[in-house]
């Protein structure tokens, strides 16, 4: 098996040419066919081939005995078996010179000492034949980009929205049969299920995605770290040029004895991750929504150059509440110049302090998107503001689109903004989010996410120039 740091070989995870399944036909909803058929779906173009003895052939695929009797090169497997079978597949798949391999089956390390004797058996059957192993105990991956989905489940939809965010975890949540990334909208480059990671770990996936071009954000659930000093270093590396998000959960000792029935994950001081990860320049979130929701600001927005928040809101309540957790999370509230405020007060003689609150005068608007269009652009264009946070009220009367785009626009000024929407109904609120996150701008469902989107925009602009100097250094 190739050294840990060689992540050269990662890449096959996620472009192969050709892909054999292997295992499990009996479902219609789970198994090595669902695979083929999930690949297929989300347009993966390359060759895909099914391996059971039990079968000749499974819809429009011809089924191999083997995966020694495949007439072409195979670049990457999928195995869904039972987990006793799989060092025997490993040995086959190494025969057949196979690159890299998804183990989908569970039942090894996290299963107790009988399963971490099997695990070992697989490493060493990998090891032998300079293989890269994918799990145990995983859904493997997925790549927004080539269609490569190794997921075991049947996916209700058929694509996702290409991006720039990748996603890296110890649990197959993070996959597309158990989140709704098509209707999240989220920009996504790849997503990885690192399983028990009995090879592949999460210094190799964070040094691999360090030098992915297609991802710009990297997002990543951790249970354990591997080898907690190889991924401090790769972490500095990989931030010093584009923001790492880690949620660590395991902070009672509770939930660190479920990790370890969950992915064999050995316990730790949350306190002693805390502060490696600080160290390391990465940016920690609390909650798996968190996880999810706050990477795509810095796929979408530039960072700022201070701490410095515009309010606009249609709601003078969430306005104090946004200063609430501007105080908490490291910004503070800008002070408007005074050219600024007359130019808001010849809006409306209501918008005379900050935040600007449109509410009182939306009611007797003629025009309430002049009201919403001109504070926008007063606030943005202050030269003490450094971001903002927008607050909407969504109402099937009000378009959607346009006022997404106009936000959009708000980019030119170099300044990133966040927004928060509340309405009556549930499905407006919902179609507000897909046209701001169609328009790139992201949204958030709470006041508290979006303000701690923009500060850790913030708080990265200084992670990032200290990393800097001290890689030049």
């Amino acid at each position: 098996m190739p050294s840990s740091k060689d992540t050269s070989s990662l890449d096959i995870f996620f472009k192969p040419d050709s892909v054999a399944v292997i295992g499990s036909m009996s479902s219609p909803f789970f198994g090595a066919h669902v695979v083929a058929f999930n690949m297929k779906k989300f347009g993966f173009k390359g060759q895909i081939y099914l391996v059971n003895p039990k079968y000749k052939s499974v819809g429009d695929f011809k089924v191999y005995p083997s995966v020694r009797n495949i007439p072409g090169e195979v670049d990457l497997a999928v195995i869904v078996t039972s987990a006793e079978v799989v060092p025997g597949l490993i040995e086959e798949c190494g025969e057949k010179r196979v690159r890299a391999v998804v183990v989908v089956a569970d039942g090894f390390a996290e299963r107790g000492s009988e399963g971490a004797s099997l695990q070992r058996r697989l490493v060493e059957a990998a090891r032998k034949w300079g293989t890269r192993v994918l799990g145990p105990n995983t859904i493997g991956v997925l790549d927004a980009w080539s269609g490569s989905v190794t997921n075991p489940y049947h996916i209700d939809y058929e694509s996702v929205r290409r991006g720039s965010v990748a996603f890296v975890a110890q649990t197959g949540i993070i996959g597309p049969q158990a989140m709704s990334f098509h209707d999240m909208r989220l920009p996504l480059s790849k997503v990885c299920d690192l399983g028990n990671k009995c090879d592949v770990d999460e210094s190799d996936m964070l040094e691999y995605l360090g030098e992915d071009p297609d991802t710009k954000v990297i997002a990543m659930h951790l249970e354990d770290v591997k080898d907690g000093r190889r991924f401090i270093r790769v972490a500095r590396k990989v931030a010093s040029e584009k923001p790492v998000i880690v949620l660590k959960p395991g902070k009672t000792e509770e939930s660190a004895k479920a990790m370890q029935s969950h992915t064999g994950a050995m316990m730790g001081n949350y306190a002693v991750y805390e502060s490696a990860m600080k160290q390391a320049g990465v940016l920690l979130v609390d909650t798996f929504q968190e996880l999810l929701s706050i990477p795509k600001v810095f796929a979408y927005q530039p960072l700022p150059r201070g701490n410095r928040l515009g309010i606009v809101t249609i709601t003078g309540g969430g306005g104090v509440m946004a200063i609430d957790a501007a105080s908490r999370m490291g910004l503070r509230l800008a002070k408007l110049s005074s050219e600024s405020i007359e130019r808001l007060v010849s809006i409306h003689p209501s918008m005379a302090s900050h935040p600007v609150d449109v509410g009182p005068a939306f009611p007797v608007s003629g025009d309430p998107r002049k009201l919403y269009r001109g504070s926008w652009d007063v606030v943005l264009n202050d030269k003490n503001v450094d971001a903002a946070l927008i607050t909407l009220y969504a109402t099937r009367w009000f378009p959607h689109k346009e006022i997404a785009e106009e936000i959009s626009r708000l980019r030119e000024t170099g300044k990133p903004v966040a927004v928060w929407a509340y309405g009556p109904r549930i499905d407006d609120v919902i179609n507000f989010y897909k046209a701001l996150e169609e328009a790139e701008v992201p949204f958030f469902f709470t006041i508290e996410e979006a303000v701690k989107a923009l500060a850790l925009l913030y708080r990265y602009t200084h992670i990032r120039e200290k990393l800097r100097r001290h890689v030049a250094s």
